[in-house]
């Protein structure tokens, strides 16, 4: 795989809205379209040229010097974690195109293009490999998402879209300060002996993931509080997530199955390339306070999405439960917690996108959320029940489905970590900083989402048929008429996310594979660095 390709990969829908901006309104669908079309081609491409058999190692590495007398450049690489979540968004890009074909229909051109954008960053961030580019895509996702909810949003949008932007904003300040402070550590406090690229201004992560880890562990505590502001609240982490439930329930369809399907892996991806190899002391230190916290999210979330009316809403406090399966595995720092969490990534986009994508075309149909006004669909809508129900099932973790196997590893991960062992200095196959009692808590949020669900299936797809009268006071607004059940563009959007559900969940060792060497790899950088000694590592763990 070239660094060319990954060039593309992050500028062709970036291209795609420049042209887009000089084609008339009518040809904003289809140009769109296209262009998320071609990029998908593009990264299927890449994922076939791609060594997944060296999925540790950065591939289509390539740099542009930009101002060498600062160390700035940009340069791109990715290994095989980046290039899942790199195929992800490129999935999700015709697949959010094609669900807006009837769901917009005014400043076609104005909302296909930030649309664009919006794609181009969030690839831009997983290709990234130098400070620089990484925080300058990471930040302009704002700008697009923003646009989306503030223009094409709810009744309530202009509120959910400013709260969306401050948040996010000012915890990505926060974390620009503590990448700031490991830039300088390494130009005046490090030598060149030191490591590659130290003793001088450079962005390149590698060269400063070297630096990192040489900061005292006070000085390493407070890099980590300051990334985890940004990266805990993209997440976001509970307390920090207030902003999301409004967000999803005021964005466009679109806009939700973005923000919950690749937008906030931005946070969790941040925590993967950063928190974790620059600062692995204060990670081993914090990790059981931040354990903590996502099993606060997990339980309390899922309680208020049992009592939640609105279904839009109920969905969007599931995905702060969800990502809170995804940082325990992450900070259990052992190899299959850490490789659940990367799999919870993509799971988590692909179902909770797919039940966004659900809501948006009943949505369409009856313009209200509410499960007191419209229920016992599958009476009506025997199809869009029958996705309804998969897609739920594969949110609760059932045996069989892509979630099952990513909420599994992260709980054993957590299980497996014993941290008597390390504070005995005795690290071995069970090395990490948890234990059994913080799987055993996180566990309870499994049967919590299964009583949401499950009840959220029940109103809305069983029972006695109820619709509201004259399909709502928003009826003179609507698009045009729909069918009463899915239409064949629908099923075809709909169709791929349950075929990767399904793949995923009975058939993932492909996928654990490229997983195993990168994750390896990250588990045995925080130990080696972490300044913990002990027994030699099991081969489960990393090296034997």
């Amino acid at each position: 795989m070239s660094a060319t390709l990954l060039v593309i990969l992050t500028l062709l829908p970036l291209a795609g809205a420049a042209v887009l901006a000089l084609r008339p309104e009518g040809q904003a669908r289809t140009v769109a379209l296209w262009t998320t079309l071609l990029a998908l081609g593009a990264a299927g491409v890449a994922m076939v040229q791609f060594r997944w058999d060296h999925g540790a190692d950065m591939q289509g590495v390539g740099r542009l010097e930009w101002a060498p007398s600062l160390g700035l450049s940009l340069s791109v690489g990715a290994d095989s974690v980046a290039m899942l979540l790199i195929g992800l968004t490129a999935l999700l890009g015709p697949i959010c195109v094609y669900a807006s074909f009837t769901a917009i229909e005014h400043r076609r051109r104005t909302y296909y293009g930030w649309l664009l954008v919006l794609q181009s960053a969030m690839t831009g961030v997983f290709c990234a490999r130098d400070l620089v580019l990484f925080y300058t895509c990471f930040e302009f996702t704002l700008v697009p998402m923003y646009i989306l909810i503030s223009l094409y949003g709810s009744t309530n949008r202009k509120k959910a879209a400013t709260k969306f932007f401050l948040y996010t904003f000012t915890g990505s300040v926060l974390t620009l300060a503590g990448l700031l402070f490991v830039v300088w550590f390494n130009a005046t406090q490090l030598v060149p002996t030191d490591g590659p690229g130290a003793g001088k201004w450079t962005f390149d992560i590698g060269a400063l993931q070297h630096a990192a880890v040489r900061m005292s562990s006070g000085q390493q505590a407070w890099v980590l509080a300051a990334m985890m502001a940004g990266f805990a609240v993209k997440v976001p982490l509970f307390p920090l997530h207030t902003w999301l439930p409004l967000a999803h329930t005021e964005a466009p369809t679109a806009g939700s199955v973005i923000l919950a399907g690749v937008l906030l892996k931005l946070g969790t991806y941040g925590m993967y390339r950063f928190v974790l190899p620059f600062v692995p002391s204060a990670v081993v230190e914090y990790a059981p306070f931040l354990a903590v916290l996502c099993i606060m999210g997990i339980v309390y979330a899922g309680l208020i999405c049992w009592v939640q009316e609105d279904v839009k809403k109920l969905v969007a406090y599931s995905s702060v439960s969800h990502l809170g399966f995804c940082i325990l595995g992450m900070v259990a720092l052992n190899q299959i917690g850490l490789a659940g969490s990367v799999l919870y990534m993509v799971n988590h986009g692909l179902s909770t996108g797919a039940l966004f994508l659900l809501i948006g075309m009943m949505y369409e149909r009856y313009h209200t959320r509410s499960m007191r006004e419209v229920g016992g669909l599958a009476a009506k809508m025997p199809i869009w029940a029958t996705f309804m129900v998969f897609f739920a099932m594969a949110s609760v973790a059932l045996p069989g489905l892509n979630g099952f196997v990513s909420e599994f590893m992260c709980l054993m991960g957590a299980f497996q970590a014993d941290s008597e062992f390390v504070r005995a200095g005795q690290v071995g196959a069970t090395r990490g900083v948890l234990g059994p009692v913080y799987a055993a808590v996180a566990g309870t949020g499994i049967i919590v989402a299964a009583m949401y669900l499950l009840m959220m299936v029940g109103k809305m797809c069983f029972g006695p048929l109820r619709e509201p009268h004259a399909h709502h006071a928003h009826e003179s607004h609507a698009p045009p008429v729909l069918p009463p059940d899915l239409s064949a563009r629908e099923i075809v959007i709909l169709l791929p996310l349950a075929a990767l559900c399904l793949v995923l969940g009975l058939y993932p060792r492909p996928v654990l594979q490229t997983l195993e060497a990168p994750t390896t790899r990250a588990v045995d950088w925080v130990w080696e660095h972490a300044g913990v000694r002990g027994a030699p590592l099991a081969p489960q763990g990393g090296r034997p």
